[in-house]
């Protein structure tokens, strides 16, 4: 996705400038209010912070950290390759880009917790990936290649006290899950996953097809100026016939800085006025999968035809949000993208 150029040149100044177009970074903590509305006992930044109090259930903590992640963000996406492991290899140049970025509490439910991203270009916005969390997730979706993902039981004695993340795409379509713990000491939340398996990310698959899977380790954690993303990633080459094989390590590095002064209003209306479209979409999603435990994608590297498509639906919603106008442009759509010969109805 192309981004302002001057946009760009701040979050990578960042460090020398420590603020953007009159736009302050917030070097202590601080709750918004959307975020303390978002729940009667919606956490502070501060309390996240401060990891885990002396005797305090771990379950609290894990989930107070994950809450804090909600919130107003100037946001910087680094990616280097790092240790080439193919002869004749040669890395990659390093990425850069940043963006504003607003992280909706969409639902609490205790051992369940979404959040939604929106990013904020001046007055537009684009709805952007999903991170769900659930706690001792007995099963969950992961992906196994050639755009396939499977419901998956977990080991029984790996359950207790973990959280799983699931991350969707900006059509709300799966893309990776993650299974691991909150680890709350020296005052610190981090939460780091096993090692998991993911289809290439959107800054790749759009300009390059020689690896077809990510193996990657996240690893989050929550600080005193907002949180980070770290991904320990390795770029697989699948063949149809063969054993997988490494090509390079990748280290990325996300950084989401709360901010003060920026204007988040177009993200705000965006997800009021289509909050209820993308549930709906979600109960599509899980339709699809339900139907036998498994779901794969029929989407070529590069081709954006299909998140354009939703994502233009839901501005079309925006202006007429009767619902059921839709259901036969959306019915199109997924017999398209989806488990192409097998069809659900979002009325189901």
């Amino acid at each position: 996705m192309e981004r302002p150029s001057a946009l760009v040149a701040c979050v990578l100044m960042l460090p020398l400038l420590g603020a953007c177009a009159g736009n302050a970074i917030q070097t202590r903590p601080a709750a918004s209010g959307q975020e303390k509305s978002a729940a009667a006992d919606y956490p502070t930044v501060e309390r996240a912070v401060a990891g885990c109090a002396e005797g305090e259930p771990a379950f609290d903590c894990d989930r107070r950290a994950i809450l804090a992640m909600a919130g107003n963000y100037l946001v910087r996406f680094n990616f280097d390759e790092t240790v080439v492991l193919q002869p004749g290899y040669e890395r990659r140049a390093p990425k850069r880009s940043g963006a504003f970025e607003q992280v909706v509490l969409v639902e609490d439910a205790g051992r369940r917790i979404s959040l939604q991203h929106i990013l904020v270009m001046g007055d537009k916005v684009t709805k952007h990936w999903r991170q769900d969390w659930v706690y001792e997730a007995a099963q969950h979706w992961v992906y196994v290649g050639g755009q396939r993902f499977e419901a998956r039981a977990r080991n029984a004695e790996t359950i207790p006290g973990t959280w799983t993340q699931l991350v969707y795409e900006v059509n709300d379509a799966p893309r990776y899950a993650g299974d691991g713990k909150w680890n709350h000491r020296y005052g610190v939340s981090t939460w780091t996953s096993e090692r998991s398996w993911r289809p290439l990310p959107r800054r790749e698959y759009t300009t390059r097809d020689d690896y077809q899977l990510i193996n990657a380790e996240n690893r989050h954690t929550i600080g005193p100026q907002g949180w980070t993303h770290e991904q320990d990633n390795t770029k697989v080459v699948r063949k149809e016939q063969g054993k997988d094989t490494v090509l390079v390590r990748e280290f990325g590095f996300n950084e989401y800085r709360r901010i003060e002064g920026f204007d988040f209003g177009a993200a705000e209306t965006y997800w009021r006025d289509t909050a209820e479209f993308w549930a709906r979409i979600r109960a599509r999603w899980d339709s699809e999968f339900n139907a036998d435990g498994s779901l794969r994608l029929s989407v070529r590297p590069g081709d954006e035809a299909f998140n354009k498509a939703i994502l233009e639906t839901a501005d079309d919603y925006r202006k007429d949000p009767r619902f059921e106008a839709y259901q036969a442009r959306l019915d199109d759509i997924f017999r398209r993208f989806v488990n192409v010969g097998h069809t659900a109805s979002l009325s189901r």
